[in-house]
């Protein structure tokens, strides 16, 4: 990795203060201390609108950026120079004179099942109640097992498992990167399938967001950058963007690498699962949002749009 000329001897770092947000950032802050020792790098916690509210479903707080919209107002107003978000919580649109300056490289992106009994997703009582907070998840899960129920579950990582242990689920979902980064991927029953239930757009990334014109920042953050991971990236979150969803939204995409291909899948779903439209795409590396959009199209040409205004009271 190449190091970093010392412009400046210490920069803020913004983070959500939740255990896996924190984790996350620390591990940020020990890969730049790596690449430029002479720079210390400080944390900021900082609570946003989606930590706050936490007895209601995402889905029906509205709005985008609930994640984040507290973070980017301080790095807008210089309290903080960068701050590391979980990509599936950033919007496709970022404010003016913000960008997502590196893409470390991806954990594993998929969801995982983790059951009470250790029973497999497959193997779960008619009726199981399934714990989470995504839509995404939800329409995908009954899509595959319309007979579980699926009962809301917010909260941080430990207060999800605290919860399953207590006897309230029979099983819950969860991102599998967030609990193998806080080496907790024991607790784990199940990877579950993409072709059970395909990630979220940016699923396992992690995206460290900066001012646009921080030349500084944009070059210590340089040597960090995983290029695969932020090509995959791209092209999920123009499919998003050309659909223009939510975080919380049922669609879904995952893209991987072959050679000099982006191999890109997605799909749309209506909230009970009954209707669920999923396509592939390929294309460049060279032009990953190209492939983005393109699979994006090809989704509304086969009714996406329909199911998303639905969704949105448009219809």
């Amino acid at each position: 990795m190449s190091k970093v000329s010392h412009e400046r001897s210490s920069v803020v770092l913004g983070t959500r203060g939740s255990k896996l947000a924190v984790h996350q950032s620390e591990w940020v802050q020990a890969q730049l201390h790596a690449l430029a020792p002479h720079v210390t790098v400080t944390l900021r916690r900082i609570q946003t609108s989606g930590d706050k509210i936490l007895d209601v479903p995402l889905a029906q707080i509205g709005g985008k950026g609930l994640f984040v919209k507290e973070i980017e107002e301080a790095l807008l107003s210089g309290e903080i120079d960068l701050a590391v978000h979980s990509m599936k919580d950033v919007p496709t649109e970022l404010p003016e004179g913000l960008a997502i300056l590196c893409v470390p490289p991806r954990e594993d992106p998929r969801d995982a099942l983790i059951s009470r009994e250790g029973r497999s997703f497959a193997d779960l009582p008619v009726g199981a109640r399934i714990g989470t907070s995504s839509l995404r998840r939800q329409s995908q899960l009954l899509h595959a097992r319309p007979d579980l129920t699926i009962v809301m579950l917010r909260g941080n990582l430990d207060t999800r498992l605290k919860k399953l242990r207590e006897g309230q689920f029979d099983a819950i979902v969860l991102a599998a990167a967030g609990l193998r980064r806080l080496d907790w991927g024991h607790e784990i029953t199940e990877y579950i399938a993409p072709e059970i239930s395909l990630p979220a757009i940016g699923q396992g990334a992690l995206g460290i967001e900066g001012r646009s014109d921080d030349l500084f920042i944009r070059s210590l953050l340089s040597g960090l950058n995983h290029a695969p991971s932020q090509t995959a990236v791209l092209a999920e979150r123009a499919l998003l963007h050309r659909l223009q969803g939510g975080c919380q939204v049922p669609i879904a995409a995952h893209a991987t690498l072959a050679g000099t291909k982006v191999i890109l899948e997605g799909l749309v779903a209506s909230v009970d699962g009954k209707e669920l439209i999923r396509d592939r795409a390929e294309g460049s590396l060279q032009d990953p949002e190209s492939i983005g959009i393109q699979l994006a199209e090809q989704l509304i040409d086969r009714g996406a749009d329909k199911i998303l205004r639905a969704i949105y009271g448009t219809a």
